[in-house]
């Protein structure tokens, strides 16, 4: 009988090594070297053609034609995937246990099969009768879609060649083997291979397939890091799980822009589109509270206002505490030493929390301004105007920098009532927004601070 050649892997990163070492070369991550059976050579499946080669044309000779989309009927989904789904694409799906990937997946699946597509639901993790269950808990009515309880890969293709969905949905690739790869289920081995097989497959047969991946717990996709980069879309669903909302955030698309979120509301009977989010964020907004301040922020096509909070207190440590949540800590950082030296604000011995309310990330420096007079306001115990909503990137000399679609960013505040907007100086000219908003251009910090809080 053969020996089984053996080797190393990092469940992190994927490196490989002949011999277990503690901490792995690739990411310097700790006990991450597991033991796993080499995969031979003459294993390895064929091309994305079936074994067909392909011959090297022109690229002025290749048709340019416009992707057809599958309608999901979910804006938000759709959104996200820019513009519907594209057949023969592959999805990933991640996010944290109990976020709602399977709902959200589940939920898509019934709206296809509802229009007519053929849909193939492959759950590694769960019985038919438990996702029966669910269906019926979220109050949906049963349209002519397949459901599989399978971990086998092999019979998981036999499915697909038997039945020919337009859909395929595998729930979840870490659950998933390929009886070919000798290491258990969920290893950088059996992922690598398992995806880059139903790949093969999506492609040849222009299925449009859905993979659910696990996370880590720094939040990042489980397995290999190339997993990422062989799919077509990366979508993070994102949220806190004692919060209703959630977002589904775009890292990587082929077909459409990544800076495009999608947001749901979790309600018991699943998730449901929210349609203005800027008036939700605002809806528990207190009104003459000191920190408090609105800013419009984009996120991909979409103008957002949401509630920027911020409470500064004396400290009672050697080091004063800087946290904050939903906006970069070293920014937030930045933003109060300028403070500290352009404006003369004395915050060396206060601790300051910054917070963005609803569970948003805003990464856009246009939020600059907004933590600025959060902070200022925080600190002087001066309320902000409820009507006034400030946009700005601010720079290390208090200068306040332009920023981009500016005037989206006013008819979004307009639209929901508000009457002032400070905008960098820069963003004046030109300008064409309602006559019933005033718009307040400032070149630097301390004239914005004079504007909004009145000295």
């Amino acid at each position: 009988m053969s020996k089984y050649k053996t080797k190393y892997a990092c469940q992190e990163c994927g490196y490989e090594s002949p011999k277990w070492m503690g901490k792995c070369p690739g990411c310097n991550s700790w006990n991450t070297m597991v033991e796993e059976v080499a995969v031979k050579a003459a294993a390895r499946h064929e091309g994305l053609h079936g074994g067909q080669r392909q011959t090297a044309i022109p690229l002025t000779e290749v048709a340019s034609e416009e992707e057809p989309r599958m309608d999901t009927t979910i804006h938000e989904l759709n959104r996200v995937l820019g513009g519907g789904l594209v057949p023969g694409s592959m999805v990933l799906v991640g996010g944290d246990p109990g976020i709602g990937k399977s709902t959200l997946l589940l939920q898509t699946s019934f709206a296809l099969a509802h229009q007519g597509a053929k849909v193939l639901y492959v759950s590694g993790e769960e019985s038919a009768k438990q996702i029966k269950l669910r269906a019926d808990r979220l109050g949906m009515s049963t349209p002519p879609m397949y459901v599989l309880s399978e971990n086998d890969l092999d019979a998981i293709e036999q499915h697909i060649a038997q039945i020919d969905p337009h859909v395929l949905i595998i729930d979840s690739i870490q659950t998933v083997f390929h009886p070919a790869v000798q290491s258990a289920a969920g290893s950088v081995a059996q992922v690598r291979e398992t995806t880059s097989h139903l790949m093969r497959i999506a492609k040849g047969k222009g299925i449009a397939t859905f993979i659910v991946g696990h996370v880590t717990k720094e939040g990042a996709i489980a397995g290999p890091r190339m997993l990422e980069h062989m799919v077509d879309a990366v979508l993070y669903f994102e949220g806190e799980r004692h919060n209703t909302f959630r977002i589904l955030r775009a890292v990587k698309n082929r077909f459409g822009s990544t800076n495009e979120i999608g947001i749901f509301e979790m309600k018991e009977k699943g998730l449901e589109e929210v349609g203005n989010p800027s008036e939700i964020f605002l809806a528990e907004r207190p009104v003459g509270v000191a920190g408090s301040t609105v800013v419009a922020s984009m996120e991909g096509t979409r103008p957002v206002l949401v509630e920027l909070q911020a409470l500064v207190a004396p400290t009672s440590f050697a080091t004063p505490r800087r946290m904050a949540t939903g906006v970069d800590h070293q920014r937030v950082a930045m933003i109060m030493a300028v403070l500290e030296k352009r404006v003369g604000l004395m915050l060396q011995n206060q601790d300051a929390y910054v917070n963005v309310a609803g569970g948003v990330r805003l990464d856009e420096p246009a939020v600059d301004l907004a933590v600025a007079v959060s902070i200022a306001s925080s600190f002087r115990d001066h309320a902000t105007n409820p009507h006034d909503v400030v946009i700005g990137e601010v720079g290390l000399t208090g200068e306040v920098r332009g920023v981009s679609r500016i005037e989206q960013r006013i008819r979004e505040a307009h639209k929901l009532g508000f009457k002032r907007v400070i905008i960098p100086s820069k963003n004046i000219r030109g300008l064409d927004v309602p006559p019933d908003i005033e718009v307040i251009g400032v070149s630097n910090i301390s004239e914005a601070l004079r504007e909004v809080l009145r000295g």
